[in-house]
Order: structure tokens, then sequence, then C-alpha cells
């Protein structure tokens, strides 16, 4: 099994407010690093090197200007839009509806349901700073039994992402409700509060504004859990650094890069992104880092200096 935390490489994602990059993709692909709570990891090696620095794509992502920027741009989008929305009822949600598909897609109605927007909360609402730097410094891609860990005691050391604060405070003075869908696990739920309410993002409750893996018998996929919010709330906007975060069907089984690349371009959800579906930059782990040079750079790309070469 692949893990999600790798170095990139030289090319780092860039992310504008209204388009962003999808992420890793395995048989049964995590919808963030807490999904993998439910898979088998590999053991940390005791015996492992300390890195001399941050992973590239950890460093672009946390540490930059570029990646800061990036976030606050897009939760100023979104900010923009949801409000405009609210001020004018729409019929219809950004969630699908049961039994919609990509080909054919139709949304769960609003009625006169109360607004609200739906976050991830890994590296969508929070940077979970704590975790990733032991995992770095320790050289290790992954381990569920220390992220389990990370969900229960690692309230006041992630951070809440840049223009996030902000964001969610004109939403609910706005009278918009936040909720946040993540794959952090319910048995870890009190840990999951602690930390939102920590990183200064507010109160969020358990089955109310919080809704985790295991809430419902369908493990990462967080279809259901939409559709439960969606009985509750007309939902005016998703947000999330997976493309899991809006549709399961991105993550079906057997997408090569191109093929999952070309699906969430289709005409069918295209105008969604910036338009009620909003994804944040992941450059660290997901679905997206995924991917040989073939399958990467097309072939009638390829391209070979004349000169300077041996």
């Amino acid at each position: 099994m692949a893990r999600p935390f790798k170095t990139i490489g030289l090319l780092v994602p860039l992310f504008m407010a209204l388009t962003a990059c999808p992420a890793k993709m395995q048989s049964a692909p995590p919808q963030s690093a807490s999904a993998l709570i439910a898979r088998d990891a590999a053991s940390p090696n005791g015996d492992a090197a300390p890195a001399p620095s941050p992973p590239m794509g950890q460093q672009w992502l946390y540490g930059s200007a570029e990646g800061a920027v990036a976030a606050q741009q897009s939760y100023r989008a979104l900010t923009q839009y949801v409000l405009d929305k609210a001020n004018h009822r729409p019929s219809h949600s950004v969630v699908f509806a049961s039994g919609a598909t990509i080909a054919n897609p139709r949304f769960i109605e609003c009625g006169e349901r109360p607004f609200a927007v739906v976050f991830d909360a890994d590296e969508t609402l929070v940077w979970n700073l704590g975790a990733m730097r032991w995992f770095a410094e320790n050289n290790i891609e992954f381990n569920s039994v220390i992220w389990d860990s990370w969900e229960k005691t690692g309230a006041g050391k992630a951070r809440a992402m840049p223009g996030a604060i902000k964001a969610l405070a004109e939403l609910r003075a706005a009278g918009i409700t936040v909720i946040a869908n993540t794959n952090r696990t319910s048995t870890n739920a009190a840990g999951t509060e602690a930390t939102l309410r920590a990183a200064g993002l507010g109160a969020f409750k358990h089955g109310e504004t919080l809704f985790l893996m295991g809430d419902d018998d369908t493990g990462s996929s967080k279809d259901r859990r939409r559709e439960t919010i969606s009985q509750r709330y007309c939902v005016l906007a998703l947000a999330g650094d997976q493309l899991g975060d809006f549709l399961q069907a991105f993550n079906a089984s057997g997408l090569s890069p191109a093929d999952r690349k070309a699906l969430a371009q289709s005409d069918h959800v295209a105008s969604l992104w910036g338009n009620g579906w909003f994804l944040f930059a992941n450059s660290v782990y997901g679905p997206s880092i995924r991917g040989d040079f073939d399958e990467i750079f097309p072939a009638d790309a390829r391209w070979e200096p004349t000169t300077g070469s041996k």
C-alpha cells in the first residue's frame, strides 16, 4: 500500500481560488490522511535517520508565502460566493442527490431549509503542523497509531489555515451554519472538537456541526454524510482538499491519473469549481500524488536538449 506523505519532486502544485490540484489515488483511496486510520500502515522504522529538511511539498504548503496566499485567496472567493448565494435563495444545493452520477448530475433540493457550508477539516480548516512535523522528522510517511494519538491530543498544535477564521466568522455572522465533514474518526470526536476550537475556528459539535468517519457504515466515503447534512440544511458550498470531499465517484477504483483529471474537468461538473465547490491546495498527501513519468507527462511533450547533454 502506498502512503500519503511524500516529497513531490520539482513540480510544486499551483493553486488558484477557483481551481486546485486533486490528491493521491489508491485502490480504495482515503479522503485525507486521517482516513488511513481504517487501513493497515507500516510500523515506524526506528532506525531511520532524521530527515535533513521537510519534504518539498510541506515546505510549499505550510511554509511558503504562496501557500498562505493560495489559502486566503480561496477562502475569500468562497465567502463572497456564499454570501451572494444566501441573498438569492437557490432552489438546489451543491450536493449530489442519491443515485446521481457525474454524467447525469442531479442536486438535492433546498426547500426552505437553513443555509450551511460544509468543509473538510484536515488541510482545509486546519493545517496539521504538529503531526506532519513529527512524521517528517522521523522519516515516516504515515502510521495509524500515531495519527490516532494526534486526533486525541493534537489540540493546540494544529493551526487554522490562512483566511479560515475570518471566513467562518463572516459566514456565521450572516446566519450560515458552518459544518465540518471529515474522515477523522468518530471515536475521537472530542479530540477533533478540541482541535478545531483551539485553532480559533469556533465550536463544532459531533452529530450536529461535525460529521466523522464511523457515523455511518460507508467508511471513508462522505456521500451519505453529505446526504444526512442535506436533510437539515441547504448546502450552499462544499470545500475540501481532496476530490472525495465533493463526490466519492472521483475516487472510483482503477481510475488512472489522466482519467481522474478528465472526470473532474468534464463538462458535467467543470462549472462547479469555484462555483459551489472550492478545492484547496494540498501538495503533501492524498490521491493526487500518484503517477509515473508516462502517466504525468504526455508522450507528445517529450523533449531533450540539443546542446549541453551527454
